[in-house]
Formats: structure tokens, C-alpha cells, sequence
């Protein structure tokens, strides 16, 4: 062996320390610009007075704009110095933006302050870091309506915030936060006419797709998983494990509208798991039915909601998104609405 042959493993070792390095530096700096596009924001804000006097701070922006360009080149466009503004107005406290600034871009940042409602803006931030979302990741998510589709969306905004906050202290999911309404498969191309077979192939040859959608924390355990009752013989459709929740999920597939028999049918097979697969440390096995259409009042007569029992729509051809966003954010207001009566 050479000498210059030898030489091959310490090559590598200074490779990876040239690159460890580079990286550090990039978060470094990119922790810097975005504490330092607060400040200008937030000094901006101080100086039109929060944004009380419109006219005058918009020729602020547009002379301020003219003057660090010349300074300091490009970056200091009115439309960046607006964005900076509002992310001093969206993430008041110093405090969260140092939290910030070490865990999401510049450009993660610009992403989330064009949402307007806090609670879902802070879902996706929530869900941005814990998940270490790429912009592009980010970007798909909150058009593929993520939030409206959690199960999380559909409860009090208190409980949502205290989920979210848990989330963030312990790192600990509730179903909830994982669990969607609808599932969106589009991404299986399945002709209008198709068996539950066909469905359950197209899922697995594509099961990397459909994992995405899932969620977080899911692989893919088993298919027709065999189970032997009194020497008769059951089959689940699918079986995952999620490693966040740490438990067996079974997933049934329905080509029909929800059924009540399908409720006992899950729960013989989350009692069949919990007793024969469920390992020390684990959670009680989740159930997901899947089915073409659900009526949610038989969901509330059959005491479904908050139950280790999840009835979703999957949908085989998206519909418009803005149609889609307004059958969610409807199907949000009856949830909410729902919720206040019990209450009451």
C-alpha cells in the first residue's frame, strides 16, 4: 500500500470536518440575518407607531428602502422591509424569535407570517421544527391544508394551544395532532371504478406516498395481517406501527360510507392486538377506518370521538383546494360548535 493510498482515511476525516464546520457556520449566520431582520422590523414598527399611521409609514418603508439599497445592495427591497415588519408584529417577544432563529430559515420564517390566524400559524411552526420541515416541506403542507385535515383543528383553540405547547416542552404527540380528516390519495391515480383490493395494491406500491401522508412516526408493519379468533380467521387490511405515538395502528379500508358494524369489527381487532402484539411500553393500538363518506351524527351516537377508534373520508381525486378549504372550515365551525353545547 502507498503512502498517498493511506492518506485516504485522514481525507476523509478533514472532509467531514470542513463540512461539519460549514454547516455550523451557515446556521450561525443564518441565525444572525434573521435576529437582525427582527430588529429592523421591529424598529420600523416603533418608528410609524405600530402601524397606526398607514400613509406614513409606508413612504417610511419606501425611504428607507431607497437608502439601504444604495448602502447595502440588494435585500432591502420595500416588499423585504415590509415582511421584516410584520414578522416583528406576528413574533412580538424576543424570546420566541431567539427560539426561532436557530431552528427555522429566513425563508421558513416569510412562509409562516403570510398566515393570518395565530393558532393555525402556530401548528405549522410547531409541527415545522419538530418535524424539521424543509421550506418545500413546509410549502406542500400548507397547501395540502394540513392543518384544517388534523384532527386537532376540530377541538377548543385552549386545547389546541396547550397540545401545541406540550408538543414543543416534552416532544410528546397526541393522536390528535397526527390523526386527518380527509386522507388525500390522489397520488394512487386509481380509475372511478375500483375494488378495496385495488385500493389496498395501489397503497403499497406506493407505500412511501402514502407513509407521507399518514404522518409523522409511521412504517409499515403488515398487510391482510392474519389473526385467529375461537378458529375463526380475521384479516386488518393494513397494519403500521407509529413510533411518536408508540403504538400499533390498524387501518381498515371501506369503499362504502361509514357503517356502525365497522366500529365493532376495528374494535374486535384493537382487542385482538392489544392482547397478542402490544409490547411492554407500548400504547393501547389505534384503529383508522377509512371509507368513501361518514355521517357524523352516528360518529357522536356510537361515542366515537376521542376513542382509540378514527372514522376519516379518503379522497382518490382532490377537489379544488378552495372548495376543499371551504368544506373544512366548515366542518371545523360544526365541530367547535358541537363542542360549546356539551359545555354548556
Amino acid at each position: 500500500m502507498s503512502k498517498l493510498t493511506s492518506l485516504a482515511p485522514l481525507s476523509q476525516e478533514l472532509s467531514a470536518l470542513i463540512h461539519s464546520a460549514k454547516q455550523r457556520a451557515a446556521v450561525a449566520v443564518n441565525s444572525e440575518i434573521t435576529l437582525l431582520y427582527w430588529q429592523v422590523g421591529n424598529r420600523i414598527n416603533q418608528a410609524v407607531l405600530g402601524g397606526e399611521r398607514a400613509d406614513y409609514g409606508k413612504r417610511v418603508i419606501a425611504t428607507l428602502s431607497n437608502e439601504l439599497t444604495v448602502q447595502f445592495g440588494k435585500g432591502w427591497s420595500k416588499r423585504n422591509l415590509a415582511q421584516m415588519v410584520k414578522f416583528a408584529e406576528v413574533f412580538w417577544d424576543i424570546e420566541i424569535v431567539h427560539a426561532l432563529r436557530t431552528q427555522l430559515s429566513w425563508t421558513h420564517i416569510r412562509q409562516l407570517i403570510a398566515i393570518d390566524e395565530p393558532i393555525k400559524r402556530d401548528f405549522y411552526t410547531t409541527m415545522a421544527i419538530q418535524e424539521r420541515w424543509s421550506t418545500r416541506t413546509l410549502d406542500e403542507r400548507i397547501g395540502a391544508l394540513l392543518f384544517e385535515r388534523t384532527a386537532i383543528s376540530k377541538k377548543p383553540d385552549d386545547t389546541i394551544v396547550a397540545e401545541l405547547s406540550e408538543l414543543r416542552n416534552s416532544g410528546q404527540y397526541n393522536q390528535e395532532l397526527l390523526l386527518k380528516d380527509p386522507y388525500i390519495l390522489d397520488f394512487l391515480e386509481l380509475n372511478d371504478r375500483y375494488l378495496e383490493k385495488d385500493l389496498e395494491d395501489a397503497i403499497l406500491r406506493d407505500i412511501e406516498q402514502f407513509l407521507l401522508e399518514l404522518g409523522a412516526g409511521f412504517s409499515f408493519v403488515a398487510r391482510q395481517k392474519r389473526i385467529q379468533i375461537d378458529n375463526d380467521d380475521f384479516y386488518i387490511d393494513l397494519l403500521f406501527y407509529n413510533r411518536k405515538l408508540k403504538r400499533l395502528v390498524a387501518i381498515d379500508l371501506k369503499l362504502e360510507k361509514f357503517k356502525h358494524s365497522h366500529k365493532s369489527q376495528m374494535e374486535l381487532y384493537l382487542n385482538w392486538l392489544k392482547k397478542y402484539e402490544t409490547e411492554e411500553g407500548e400504547n393501547p393500538p389505534l384503529g383508522i377506518i377509512l371509507c368513501s363518506s361518514k355521517k357524523q351524527e352516528q360518529i357522536e351516537l356510537l361515542e366515537m370521538e376521542g376513542s382509540d377508534i378514527h372514522v376519516a373520508e379518503y379522497l382518490t381525486h382532490l377537489m379544488d383546494v378552495e372548495l376543499l378549504e371551504q368544506k373544512l372550515q366548515h366542518s371545523i365551525a360544526k365541530a367547535k360548535q358541537r363542542l360549546n353545547k356539551k359545555d354548556e
